[in-house]
């Protein structure tokens, strides 16, 4: 049996493992990852940031118009280089949290677009001022060691939404953060705020409060608002949350193997590129992957679906040694 044939076969099972609640195999785990590799070299993703494509192609990766395609040797140095320990630092040291391998902390989610009312009971759009409480929240519940922003300040014009959301945070909590900075100019504003409270740039390194979250754009896709934050990102030493939301049947395979191995090349291409920009910069292996609901056209979250497929996740980000982050439902 050839090494092609083994990694279909091995693939071919991973449905039916999902069907009896099992672990991925050893072989199941290197067969999403040898058909990842494949995609990345032979099939590439389409990144649309010039300054993305000129930083791959000067690295050795083949570039044709917006397509990148990445040599496998350059994805399995970019995943070795990669820390498997980050230090998500709080504004207050007590709040310091260490995530590493086997490692579980819970957090909010976001980002929530509606709110009922504390006061009213009224259901609404959520507001700067609801964030800001919902982050007191955040900061107040031991059990949660980091804040996530959890819902979007939508009083405030969507360009500069990322900025409000984040001084609401910094205001209401002295734990480490995980906000979505919205492309590149926000996220250098960001850095520059949460610099100036870490007490200068090298001490921001040393002590990062603050995580970027950032999605690819699934099928197979980075688009500016992701790979320009991740180049910012890495360059300060702020760790990026790169969460692929593929949704199977969808912006995926409809099964659920074929939609794993997409996860894993979206992230993968998005590791590298954080490895280019600043070799050993923090990054996460994450998930929002999820199904998407045939007869109503939604993405059920709350699907078993979505829960097999963290459980996928999470190995997978253990064969490759790198702290992880899933979605609940």
């Amino acid at each position: 049996m050839s090494r092609r044939e083994k990694v279909g076969y091995a693939l071919d099972s991973i449905d039916s493992a999902f069907s009896y609640g099992n672990r991925l195999t050893d072989d199941q785990l290197y067969a999403i990852h040898s058909a990842s590799l494949e995609v990345l070299s032979q099939v590439g993703i389409k990144v649309e940031s010039k300054k993305a494509r000129d930083l791959y192609e000067a690295s050795g990766a083949a570039v044709e118009g917006m397509t990148v395609k990445l040599p496998v040797h350059m994805v399995e140095e970019s995943i070795k280089s990669a820390p498997s320990v980050i230090l998500l630092a709080g504004r207050n040291p007590k709040n310091d949290y260490v995530i590493k391998q086997k490692k579980v902390a819970f957090i909010n989610f976001g980002e929530g677009v509606n709110v009922i009312d504390p006061y009213t009971r009224e259901y609404r759009k959520s507001t700067k001022e609801d964030l800001a409480r919902n982050t007191k929240v955040a900061d107040a519940i031991t059990v949660l060691p980091i804040a996530y922003r959890s819902v979007a300040s939508q009083d405030i014009p969507g360009h500069v939404q990322a900025l409000h959301n984040i001084e609401a945070m910094f205001h209401n909590t002295s734990k480490h953060i995980f906000i979505g900075p919205d492309g590149e100019r926000n996220a250098l504003k960001i850095i520059d705020m949460a610099a100036k409270i870490a007490g200068g740039r090298e001490e921001l390194k040393k002590r990062p409060i603050v995580t970027f979250n950032v999605c690819p754009t699934s099928p197979l896709q980075l688009n500016p608002a992701a790979s320009d934050v991740i180049i910012e990102a890495a360059r300060a030493g702020i760790p990026c949350n790169i969460i692929s939301m593929a949704l199977s049947g969808a912006t995926a395979p409809v099964t659920l193997a074929g939609t794993l191995v997409t996860h894993n090349a979206e992230v993968l291409s998005a590791v590298v590129l954080s490895q280019l920009a600043c070799k050993g910069a923090p990054v996460f292996y994450a998930s929002s992957t999820s199904i998407m609901d045939m007869k109503h056209l939604t993405t059920p979250v709350g699907a078993p679906e979505l829960a097999m497929i963290s459980n996928a996740v999470a190995q997978l980000s253990q064969y490759y040694l790198l702290p992880s982050f899933v979605a609940g439902g």
